[in-house]
């Protein structure tokens, strides 16, 4: 592990805020110094329009160059660029570090970059990639803001809450979005490096955070929170810890098990837990009944797999994430003890996705595991609450679920496919639709299309119900026992709505 651990003074935090603001270095005004197009060529690890169009900006362009593009710059221009902060005082905490090529150039220290949302932007702070800092990555090693940590962010729900907590906190950025909605966050971590650049990342952005050190819910034992968020360690399995930013150090999914277990016994009453999380595919046993036996009585469930993973590309890809190529002879020993593990436990594939948890007081909770990897581009984080609230509406409503006045939303599309037949064409797929959202779809058959045809608020579902039964010939008694667990989805996937 690195041996010093970084102290950020507020002082020097302060002054670092200054010199970002004073140059506009936060993220509308990367943007607006790069454009669109070299901006997004440098998220996808081509810097060199980024380069060009930062050639001629004073102290941002430097800042740029130095932080985002890990280029070595003239020590009197950082030293501008910086200032009100001392050159000397950089150099002390390490946000600059000498660029070792016998000049008097200097480079970033920290991953220091502009973070932005709807409402405004960060700085959050984070080790080096190694390609930039030119060494290996550390088992301490503190990551920057990844697409997983994207995710989740979008994954949790935005609704005020008094109290949240981030476990395991890394560079703070899923604090940094919970302090938007939330009167006081808690941020833990098992890492002493990543609790400081975590304080670091706060203090400059004027933050008050509570930064508490311990493995998984050690630090906040008898407390609760209304919303739990964390971004774990889910890369499965040899028990190993490679780095403690993604490794557990249990074997296979047991990290996602336990966090699933124990999670629920933190909320408050009604309170909320958003996590990714991993579960293993093994041989003759369905996923959704693995993750099915983690959960503790008396919980509301959401799980979301967003991926499946073949076991040989997922242990190439964790491999090269670690900087080891598998063609190495580190690489193939890694890779063979990985795969043997995967074969020894009768592994398939490597489930990923989001963990939707609520407490409850009810004795048989919601639990609901679906496979949503096709592609859609809305948050999920308003889609979990709202799935939430239609859970509780399913719960008021069971005893009379057949009588509500129903409508089919406008977000909601029928989609028929035709094919030639005898008499011109003949419908042989119907689908429905949510056009927003995680995308749902229903295949539908004429019956029941006909049915949803006449959910437009002036009729109950058990009229119509009645409706269909006289004018199709059909046992009504039948249709209203076919119809429930129909009617059950739909309101569940938004794609029904009791019309008010």
């Amino acid at each position: 592990m690195n041996d010093a651990l970084p102290e950020f003074s507020t002082e020097t935090c302060a002054r670092l805020r200054d010199a970002f603001r004073s140059a506009r270095y936060d993220a509308d005004g990367v943007v607006d110094l790069l454009g669109l197009q070299a901006h997004a060529a440098l998220g996808r690890g081509e810097p060199e329009p980024a380069r060009r169009a930062s050639r001629d900006a004073a102290a941002l362009g430097v800042l740029v160059r130095l932080f985002l593009l890990g280029d070595t710059e003239p020590a009197d221009a950082v030293e501008s660029a910086l200032s009100p902060l001392s050159l000397d005082d950089a150099l002390a905490t390490g946000i600059v570090r000498r660029g070792g090529d016998g000049s008097d150039g200097l480079r970033a220290g920290f991953d220091i970059r502009p973070h932005g949302d709807e409402h405004g932007s960060w700085w959050i702070v984070s080790d080096l990639d190694p390609e930039q800092s030119g060494t290996p990555a550390s088992p301490d090693h503190v990551l920057g803001v990844g697409h997983a940590s994207l995710s989740l962010v979008r994954a949790t729900s935005r609704r005020p809450a008094e109290s949240v907590l981030d476990l395991g906190t890394g560079n703070g950025v899923q604090a940094l979005h919970a302090s938007r909605y939330a009167r006081r966050v808690t941020a833990t971590d098992t890492s002493a490096r990543a609790l400081r650049l975590a304080a670091a990342t706060f203090a400059l952005n004027e933050l008050d955070v509570e930064l508490l050190r311990g493995e998984w819910f050690a630090p906040v034992a008898r407390r609760r929170f209304d919303r739990i968020v964390c971004n774990p360690p889910f890369v499965v399995g040899p028990p190993r810890v490679d780095y403690v930013y993604r490794d557990s150090g249990l074997a296979g999914d047991d990290a996602s098990a336990l966090l699933v277990r124990q999670l629920p016994a933190f909320l408050t009453d009604g309170g909320s837990g958003h996590l990714l999380a991993s579960w293993l595919h093994v041989r003759g046993e369905d996923w959704a009944d693995r993750v099915h036996r983690w959960l503790p009585p008396r919980t509301d469930a959401w799980f979301v797999q967003r991926d499946v993973a073949d076991p040989a590309l997922y242990v190439g890809t964790w491999l090269r994430d670690a900087g080891i190529d598998p063609r190495s002879a580190e690489g193939r020993v890694k890779a063979a003890a990985w795969l043997d593990w995967f074969a020894e436990n009768d592994v398939e594939g490597i489930g990923f996705g989001f963990v939707t948890l609520r407490r409850t007081d009810v004795p048989t909770p919601t639990v609901v595991c679906e496979d949503l990897r096709h592609a859609f581009d809305d948050p999920l984080g308003e889609e979990a609450a709202a799935w939430l609230d239609r859970v509780d509406w399913l719960r008021a409503h069971e005893p009379d679920l057949l009588d509500v006045v129903y409508r089919v939303p406008g977000n909601v599309a029928l989609e028929r496919i035709e094919t030639p037949s005898e008499d011109g064409w003949s419908t042989t797929v119907r689908r429905l639709h949510r056009t927003d959202g995680p995308g749902w779809q229903h295949e539908l058959d004429e019956l029941t299309t006909a049915l949803l045809a006449g959910c437009r608020g002036m009729l109950s579902m058990s009229d119509l119900l009645e409706l269909l039964a006289a004018a199709h010939g059909e046992d009504p008694e039948l249709l209203r026992t076919a119809a429930r667990p129909l009617v059950a989805e739909l309101v569940r996937h938004g794609m029904l709505e009791e019309s008010r």
